[in-house]
């Protein structure tokens, strides 16, 4: 830098009283060379050389900047000879770029905005702008510093949590009320709900031999209990919890399960056909039909209904005990599984009946509806008179 660069302290001096005492001789002889007229258009390059406060004197009319690019210009000569003494940059943009602002917004009309130009974002200061252009900040205390650094470790964080939480909520859905594909899935069998693999472990680890299991109702507080329990999208099942040591709370759990599904086990669309298979007069004609229906159902709803039969054939074959045969079964459950979602009262009275034989029919026969021997390309077992 030239030798006749004032030093840091006097342009502190000059922003901080307005005067030009501590300047020198020398600087005031330059001036007087020079008009505001025949400096109009003073490249940085002629500032390192004349000396840039002998410049700024005459461009800005003793420390008062005509626009916003005149008083943005010096600011940055400001700083760089800042830099170049080795001095501290923050004084400089805290105290002599506070004193070009306070100077531009006095020459600045009243009841005027300096600047309307499209020239920055709107709304962004001109210190700011300032500052976005050198990539340099002012000054902050301790406690602006402390706050900084939370803020940028609470935006760190942010996203992760929100991650954490949609990952949650994907991977733990409502238990009852939804759709059977939209259910917290069994870990041994992705298409059956884990509500329903759970009740029927339970009832077949302790219940085989409870008798009028299914048919006697359970506690209706600790059913909902479960119910809200469950719906608030827990992925696993503590069997150990008290509630679940009530069979007949746990009989009711899952038949409140296959009551509340918006699509039936049987489907709406399946429906009428389940209905006017099970009255044709032909048995054997009537079991095939069945079966074609049943192998016809969409995935989910074909594996839980093959694992719920199978639960119930299991009830069925300890009746001796439970006192409950396939018939019974079927009144308890006939009703609840072949259904539409808007059951109507017509609809109960005359289809009843063919709703119980159905659900009977499974269960008698569960093994020929079921089996996979078609699939394997196997001779089909006969079929069984119905």
């Amino acid at each position: 830098m030239p030798s006749r660069v004032p030093s840091l302290r006097m342009l502190r001096s000059f922003f901080t009283d307005g005067s030009l005492d501590s300047l020198g001789t020398s600087e005031d002889a330059r001036s007087k060379r020079h008009s505001t007229s025949d400096l109009s258009d003073v490249p940085f390059s002629a500032v390192r050389k004349e000396g840039w406060l002998h410049c700024k004197q005459i461009l800005t009319k003793k420390g008062k900047a005509e626009d916003r690019e005149d008083m943005l210009a010096w600011i940055k000569v400001i700083r760089e000879n800042s830099k170049a003494e080795g001095e501290d940059p923050g004084f400089a943009s805290q105290a002599l770029i506070n004193k070009k602002l306070n100077d531009y917004r006095k020459v600045s009309p009243a009841g005027t905005k300096p600047d309307s130009s499209p020239k920055g974002p709107r709304g962004l200061g001109i210190r700011a702008e300032f500052l976005k252009q050198t990539g340099t900040s002012a000054p902050r205390s301790p406690r602006q510093d402390a706050t900084v650094t939370k803020d940028e470790s609470s935006s760190q964080k942010a996203p992760w949590g929100i991650n954490i939480m949609k990952k949650n909520k994907k991977s733990a859905p409502r238990a009852f009320g939804v759709r059977l594909e939209e259910c917290q899935p069994a870990p041994d069998n992705k298409n059956v709900p884990l509500i329903v693999e759970a009740c029927c472990k339970v009832v077949e680890d302790r219940g085989l031999e409870y008798m009028g299991i299914y048919r006697v109702p359970g506690n209706n507080a600790v059913v909902s209990s479960l119910q809200e329990q469950l719906n608030k999208g827990a992925t696993e099942i503590n069997l150990q919890d008290e509630r679940w040591q009530d069979l007949n709370v746990i009989s009711s759990l899952l038949k409140s399960f296959f009551r509340k599904l918006p699509e039936p086990l049987f489907t709406d669309d399946k429906y009428n056909d389940f209905i006017e298979a099970n009255r044709i007069e032909d048995a054997s004609e009537r079991m095939r039909t069945l079966r074609k229906l049943i192998r016809d159902l969409p995935g989910h709803y074909y594996e839980t209904l093959k694992f719920l039969v199978g639960h119930l054939k299991t009830i069925a074959d300890h009746s001796e005990k439970n006192k409950m045969e396939p018939r019974n079964l079927a009144l308890v459950f006939g009703p609840t599984l072949v259904r539409t979602s808007e059951d109507n009262m017509t609809d109960m009275v005359t289809h009843m009946p063919d709703r119980y034989k159905i659900v009977e029919t499974l269960i008698q026969h569960s093994d020929w509806f079921f089996s996979d021997k078609e699939d394997k390309g196997e001779k089909v077992s006969p079929v069984p008179s119905g």
